[in-house]
């Protein structure tokens, strides 16, 4: 990747947050991107033409997945305006609901959830594996990264198409990358598989929801930059690391987070045990601390990076913050929920671009900057420049 990327002006990176049925909201975002995309390069205009790494987590990776997957002619599988389709007619099928709610239904529910995931996941797996096939990492149309965690060896594992290339056994099939990487703890099971070289050396994964590791990947997609730079160094030295990270170009979209005043108090978690940190009324309060607090670290340190740099606005992060109710579920299927993400997506469009106040906890509008579809729209134009200009060379 380094080693072309010099060539050109620009090294773009899209990353896409975790969280479940919320994926539908970047889906938006990504389906609005890909139309300015197409208003000024014409309308076979696809996302993976544009961004030299694409990095998603759990729901993300998934996403990242049906953008750079080809499809029999060497193209994008799905283009970006088919996703929100996509999660609307298969995640009542990957996150059944329980038609009958009343008391004894959810007690049913709550010690199901106490001895196995609350979903099966074979919908999941059935899916990932009839649309991808035998597909590998190293097939994808542009670098990809996905983050996942092995439990065995309690350490994250990230899946990129640039390791894949260079070692056989990293070059694992796409369906189990993104059954792996979406394998949530209390909602689906853990993923088992293997991959073998030419060798015979079998790796063997036992991977859990990538959200434990990197619920937001925009830093590891940067990691992977900085890695190809310093491999690229010790083969040439003609690439400097700071001239060459004020030419990254990064959009981060986030899958939406509770409100502010939704989130748990200190009055009633000083009371919970083991089992309320991992199930309260549906939802699992340990792993949303992790997720957002995953996802506005890294928020905050690379958009401290880039304000460092001078470049700010090289670095778009677009994130709602105020959901509420069902919207902030991760798996309430039902087809209300599910418009209501849609509507939510398309209300974001309409928001002023915000940054995290890690003081606060909130997103906060940036004077100057006007809305996310105007950050969008820029952000198109940039890319496509940056796209004709490869062309010509």
């Amino acid at each position: 990747m380094a080693s072309s990327s010099a060539k050109a002006k620009m090294v773009t990176v899209l990353s896409i947050d975790g969280g479940g049925i919320r994926g539908i909201i970047p889906s938006t975002l990504l389906s609005f991107l890909e139309s300015k995309l197409q208003e000024l390069d014409g309308p076979k205009a696809r996302i993976a033409d544009y961004f030299d790494i694409i990095a998603g987590t759990s729901t993300g990776g998934l996403v990242t997945t049906m953008l750079t997957a080809p499809n029999k002619e060497r193209r994008p599988m799905y283009a970006a305006k088919d996703l929100i389709n996509f999660y609307l007619e298969h995640s009542p099928k990957i996150f059944p609901q329980d038609r009958n709610t009343n008391i004894l239904s959810s007690m049913t529910s709550t010690l199901c959830g106490m001895r196995g995931p609350k979903y099966d996941g074979k919908y999941l797996r059935s899916l990932t594996n009839e649309l991808l096939g035998n597909l590998t990492l190293k097939e994808t149309l542009t670098d990809v990264i996905i983050p996942s965690f092995d439990i065995k060896l309690l350490q994250p594992v990230i899946f990129s198409t640039n390791d894949a290339k260079k070692n056989e056994w990293k070059n694992a099939r796409l369906a189990d990358i993104c059954i792996g990487t979406s394998a949530a703890p209390t909602f689906l099971p853990a993923h088992y598989f293997e991959v073998e070289d030419a060798e015979g050396y079998v790796r063997s994964f036992d991977l859990i929801d990538g959200g434990v590791a990197a619920n937001n990947p925009t830093m590891m997609a940067i990691s992977q930059i900085w890695k190809e730079i310093l491999r690229h160094n010790i083969e040439s030295h003609d690439i400097k690391p700071m001239e060459y990270s004020k030419r990254m170009l990064v959009l981060s979209l986030g899958t939406g987070a509770a409100k502010h005043e939704e989130k748990y108090a200190a009055a009633t978690a000083s009371e919970w045990g083991l089992f309320k940190w991992m199930y309260d009324n549906g939802a699992t309060p340990l792993l949303d601390v992790y997720g957002d607090a995953s996802s506005d670290m890294v928020d905050f340190h690379v958009s401290t990076f880039f304000q460092a740099l001078g470049s700010k606005k090289n670095y778009l992060r677009i994130q709602d913050d105020t959901l509420t109710g069902d919207a902030a579920s991760v798996d309430i299927a039902t087809p209300e929920n599910l418009q209501k993400l849609v509507e939510i997506g398309e209300a974001l469009l309409k928001k002023s671009v915000s940054r995290v106040n890690l003081d606060t906890g909130r997103f906060e509008k940036i004077e100057g900057e006007g809305t996310n579809e105007e950050g969008l729209t820029y952000f198109a134009k940039l890319l496509v420049e940056e796209h004709k200009t490869r062309q010509k060379k």
